[in-house]
């Protein structure tokens, strides 16, 4: 046998893996989907097909073109016929018929160009886009002219499947019990002002057996973040490792962490330059950001909380709707079962925004009392959930189940133990669950002063403007204006009426807790904007949450 170089050996190389990854696309494509996720994300096809083709038949993942959102309308197609490869068949691949070297990575200029010029990137080419990200060979200038050559060019369905992939697996992967592959939920909102859903939501879902390992984000934009308030709670730790989680799923059944070096590190970085590039309202971005933290979870099911209003990313049910349904079809074509709730965003929830505050209604809600605004949330959210995971037969059921988590203080149990194994001094956690409000503020960052707001004249509360009253607050510290800037963690607001009240002129309507002086005459003009009255008699207010968007049917099996 004649010698063979070095040269034809290195080819021969990469001729016999691509052989391996040919015979590997052609074993999972169809495979039963949990499997696909539990073998690794290497074998994954961008939009995979499930078991039952259901996300080749959702019809519900058409979208128009139009800037900052998806391109050109991408359904997945039927499944393809599998076609036989025997080790050695290489015909029709080149040369003696074996399969051409893979050409050269494209450098990141020529990639921020395609995507500026509204091209396409390939898989190869947004795996090294990530890559690049991760390894900190992407500057900060190239990081940013990508996020918003996306955020106006958009991306079509099966590039915004191979973003979501490339950022899950720019990580560690999380491996859980076989025992709890049914249990293992989450829930996600797209951010709003006072939204505190998930921190009841996450001890409550644990008290009703399930398994929630819940990755968080920070603020972004006006909009504030679950792990910002929870670091509101001194000694909580919110880095937590594959670990320690499994741990606290195996003790407590929850726990809410942010990204790590390990966990998501990819989405980390863009999220954090996606609050201070203006691309925050990208919906590829958006779905990519949120179901790639949910894929690396190793999921049964997820509830997508999706805002719509003026304080939302989306200003009307419409467009939020267009993201529900994308994010429902990705999620199915990744072999994880995702439902979406559309919920208003034009009002905070409930009445407190401002991060020690909204722990502080948190814990009241987990005492089963609190705005009855956020109790429905949790309560039809958590429902969705346990529906959707087949653990209650009808959303209702679940929803009662997750009524009487509140009600019996389990989920504020929960939390509690959350907060300890999460860091927080035991004799700490235990006082702050079990205090009367006036203790629970005692333990929590406090603002230096506060100021209340008069209503200016006798009327019906109609609304109570959720936009001016975060970006108020946003300067006076409760936001951010560039990435790991300090939070005034005391700094929010305490709404002192509710919408459908009648109010005489005079009556304090809003409290600011404030560590500055005094507010100023914009920020009072804007504050005292934001409260909308009319000469309608009293009315019951309406409830934020919208409907609910569903999977494809075989997707949920």
């Amino acid at each position: 046998m004649s010698p063979v170089s070095n040269y034809e050996a290195d080819q021969w190389e990469l001729k016999r893996e691509k052989w391996k990854d040919m015979v590997t696309a052609t074993r999972y494509r169809g495979a039963d989907t949990r499997d696909t996720q539990k073998q690794g994300w290497d074998r994954c096809t961008v939009a995979a097909n499930t078991r039952t083709g259901a996300a080749a038949n959702a019809s519900c993942i058409s979208y128009p073109c139009r800037p900052g959102v998806m391109a050109a309308a991408v359904t997945p197609g039927t499944p393809e016929t599998p076609v036989p490869v025997t080790p050695g068949d290489f015909s029709g691949e080149g040369s003696q018929g074996l399969p051409e070297p893979q050409p050269e990575p494209k450098q990141l200029p020529e990639l921020i160009r395609i995507k500026r010029d509204g091209g396409r990137l390939s898989q190869a080419d947004i795996r090294s886009f990530v890559g690049a990200v991760v390894d900190g060979t992407a500057q900060g200038a190239q990081i940013g002219a990508m996020l918003m050559a996306i955020r106006l060019r958009g991306m079509d369905l099966e590039e915004t499947s191979a973003l979501t992939l490339a950022l899950a697996k720019s990580g560690q992967q999380l491996e859980w019990p076989e025992a709890w592959q049914r249990q293992l939920v989450d829930k996600h909102s797209t951010g709003g002002v006072g939204d505190k859903v998930s921190l009841v939501l996450a001890p409550a879902l644990a008290a009703c057996g399930c398994k929630v390992p819940m990755i968080s984000g920070r603020g972004l934009g006006h909009t504030g973040g679950t792990l910002d308030k929870l670091e509101s709670i001194p000694g909580f730790n919110t880095i937590q490792n594959p670990e320690q989680m499994q741990v606290l799923l195996e003790q407590v059944g929850c726990c809410i962490v942010g990204q790590s070096e390990k966990l998501v590190p990819a989405d980390g970085i863009l999220y954090a330059a996606r609050d201070v590039t203006a691309t925050v309202d990208s919906l590829p971005l958006i779905t990519a950001s949120i179901l790639s933290k949910k894929v690396v979870e190793g999921l049964s099911a997820l509830v997508v909380d999706v805002k719509f209003g003026e304080a939302a990313v989306f200003p009307n049910q419409e467009q939020a709707r267009e993201l529900a349904r994308v994010l429902v079809g990705v999620g199915a074509g990744l072999g994880l079962r995702v439902a979406a709730a559309l919920t208003a965003m034009d009002k905070p929830v409930g009445r407190s925004v401002g991060h020690a505050l909204e722990i502080e209604e948190a814990l009241l809600c987990m005492d089963g009392a609190g705005p009855p605004d956020l109790r429905d949330l949790v309560i039809k959210l958590g429902g969705a959930v346990l529906w959707l995971n087949g653990q209650a037969e009808a959303q209702a059921e679940g929803a009662a189940r997750v009524a009487a988590a509140l009600d019996k203080g389990s989920a504020r149990d929960h939390f509690e133990q959350m907060l300890a194994g999460q860091g927080v001094d035991p004799n700490m956690a235990r006082a702050l669950c079990s205090g009367s409000p006036a203790q629970r503020r005692q333990l929590l960052p406090r603002a230096r002063e506060q100021e209340e707001l008069l209503t200016p004249a006798d009327g019906t509360v109609e609304l109570i403007r959720a936009l001016p009253l975060a970006l108020v607050l946003h300067e006076l510290g409760a936001g951010r204006s560039h990435a790991g800037e300090q939070l005034r963690l005391g700094v929010g607001a305490e709404l002192l009426v509710d919408v459908g009240q009648r109010l005489r002129r005079g009556t304090p309507w809003l409290r600011v807790h404030r560590d500055g002086p005094a507010l100023s005459g914009p920020q009072r003009r804007a504050l005292q904007g934001a409260l909308v009255l009319s000469n309608r008699a009293p009315f019951a207010a309406p409830s934020p949450y919208a409907e609910l968007i569903l999977p494809p049917t075989g997707a949920q099996q």
